[in-house]
């Protein structure tokens, strides 16, 4: 049996095929590319039911991802993330407590391990010795992490206000990384012009075909963990955008495979007030988002002032019937205080966004009572700064 059904890769605007067996960038248009799959003949080699006997984690999927043999596939021990109830913090009378899919439990501690694996385990494959990228935190970990798998070098470049942990995380890794007076674009532009002077492969969000078919094991886990069916609403925190693109087509190939029934999720894209084109491009009808100036939030996952792959995601939102919501940074922080106090779960600032944008959702009407909701919580919230103890007791008193 076939390890992997992709055949080749299309241009995100304009179809146009590129050879899978090559390493790939953009395409030709300056466009994300996209890798397809031959889901005529997976249909007759694979049933759901073969997906659901197999060892968690992102490579029981091993047939909708790219990689073209098992010993090609880089693994840290990723596992199926938990869907978590929140029956203790607030919602609305009548409503389902919301689930909370908690991305925190993966290697790296984030859901940035799902789409480096894919795309560093396709690097080796097709000969890169070094890779670079820019990165809040979580995604430099995570190629840092599956780098040094694999034996590649990494070159990391954070804003330099990236917690010190993620800095830490990196370096110990085996990654080099440096901090830079800038946003996460001035870091990219670092990336891409140290490529031909040192001979790194680029990792950007959307400039490689291959993080978005790890991030799609996001899309395929959810049907699976709903019996093959989805909820109604799932909402995403979004920055570069990989994730709601990656699940959005993982659900077209599980429709077109037959192993869906019933409708998709409305996507919510959830962005800070700081730092929301994609909002402002959804509200506004546009097709793309134009850059977002002063860009600030204490959510840093989310600071992300122009993505290359923004028709995607505004595509992604109006075609699943959604929406975008922008939140700010004082709902941001009440809300992860609010969770964890109430039901125990420690959220990233970006996980704790969906939360915020959820209690609006429902006070606007945009999810009903009987919906099932998924929040997505990108990163343990351990990763990121918390609240100072300052209270003392003397023990001999």
């Amino acid at each position: 049996m076939r390890y992997s059904y992709a055949t080749h890769l299309e241009c995100s605007q304009s179809g146009e095929p590129h050879d899978i067996g090559k390493l790939q960038g953009l395409s030709g248009a300056g466009k994300p590319l996209l890798a397809i799959y031959d889901l005529t003949a997976l249909r007759k080699a694979v049933r759901p039911a073969d997906i659901e006997a197999r060892e968690a984690g992102i490579w029981r999927w091993h047939e909708l991802l790219p990689v073209r043999e098992p010993a090609q596939a880089l693994s840290l021990g990723e596992v199926d993330t938990p869907l978590i109830p929140l029956v203790r913090s607030e919602r609305r009378a009548g409503f389902r407590p919301p689930l909370v899919k908690d991305e925190g439990r993966l290697p790296t501690g984030s859901f940035k391990a799902r789409g480096l694996a894919v795309a560093v385990s396709m690097a080796a494959a097709l000969g890169v010795r070094r890779v670079a990228i820019p990165t809040n935190g979580n995604a430099g970990a995570a190629m840092a992490a599956y780098a040094a798998r694999a034996g590649l070098e990494a070159y990391c470049f954070c804003p330099d206000d990236t917690p010190e942990i993620n800095l830490s995380e990196i370096a110990l890794q085996g990654a080099k990384v440096w901090r830079v007076n800038g946003l996460i674009n001035d870091c990219a532009r670092l990336v891409a012009a140290g490529r031909e002077q040192y001979g790194w492969f680029d990792m950007s969000t959307l400039k490689e075909p291959y993080r978005i078919e790890g991030k799609k094991t996001m899309g395929l886990e959810l049907a699976l963990q709903f019996a093959w069916r989805l909820p109604q609403a799932v909402f995403y925190p979004t920055g570069g955008g990989t994730g709601l693109i990656g699940m959005w087509k993982a659900w077209q190939e599980l429709r077109e495979l037959g192993w869906i029934e019933g409708p998709l999720p409305r996507l919510i894209a959830v962005q800070a007030e700081g730092c929301a084109p994609i909002v402002r491009a959804f509200d506004a009808g546009a097709d793309s988002a134009a850059p977002w100036p002063d860009a600030h939030t204490i959510a840093a996952g989310i600071r992300v002032p122009a993505a290359i792959g923004d028709f995607l995601i505004l595509r992604a939102l109006r075609d699943s019937g959604g929406c975008a919501l922008a939140v700010s940074d004082e709902k941001i922080d009440a809300a992860r205080a609010h969770v964890a106090a109430a039901d125990g779960l420690l959220l990233s600032p970006e996980g704790a966004a969906t939360y915020a944008a959820y209690l609006e959702a429902a006070r606007s009407g945009r999810i009903g009572a009987a919906d099932e909701v998924v929040l997505f919580n990108c990163a343990s919230g351990l990763k990121y700064p918390m609240p100072p103890v300052t209270q003392h007791v003397d023990a001999k008193q």
